[in-house]
């Protein structure tokens, strides 16, 4: 398997650009892990991409000599605080998220808007259907985890409640 140095890079940017966590590619000439988020001691975050190749392979010399080249990682915020008694309202299905029943109309709810069970917050759009989403449970909402026309997965919190 062939795999240059832009190979690593390019690999590198898409993986950091998705939900991937832990990556391993092994083949005869070399062993590639990348994991990032990683937990460090102190609750300190890493991000670490190593890759062991055999010292008289030449892209592994570039890389490991050039730290130039080496990807710079990028920092990643400490996670916000969550109350153990919010309940998330997540995805049923994978689709676009919205809001507001219409593009220029009002959210169906915003971050400190109080929701009555069976209220619909927002809408998913799964094969050209509009799925209204309705709160669980009563109270407030705490948080709004993705953004309007994001594409969303099953299971996906979307919000949180802070059930009253």
């Amino acid at each position: 398997m062939e795999f240059s140095f832009n190979d690593l890079c390019e690999l590198l940017k898409v993986v950091h650009q998705t939900d991937v966590a832990e990556l391993t590619l092994k083949s005869d000439e070399f062993e590639l892990n990348i994991r990032k988020g990683g937990q460090l001691a102190g609750g300190a975050v890493a991000t670490v991409a190593e890759m062991a190749m055999p010292a008289t392979h030449p892209q592994a010399a570039a890389f490991m000599a050039d730290g130039a080249n080496r990807p710079t990682p990028t920092p990643t915020p400490p996670p916000a605080v969550v109350d153990p008694k919010w309940v998330d309202i997540t995805a049923p299905m994978v689709g676009t998220f919205y809001r507001s029943p219409a593009p220029g109309e009002p959210a169906f709810v915003n971050v400190g808007d109080r929701v009555s069970a069976g209220q619909t917050v927002c809408i998913v759009e799964a094969m050209k259907l509009m799925n209204d989403i309705e709160a669980e449970v009563a109270g407030e909402i705490v948080e709004i985890l993705v953004e309007n026309g994001d594409s969303i997965e099953y299971g996906q919190p979307l919000m949180r409640v802070n059930p009253s």
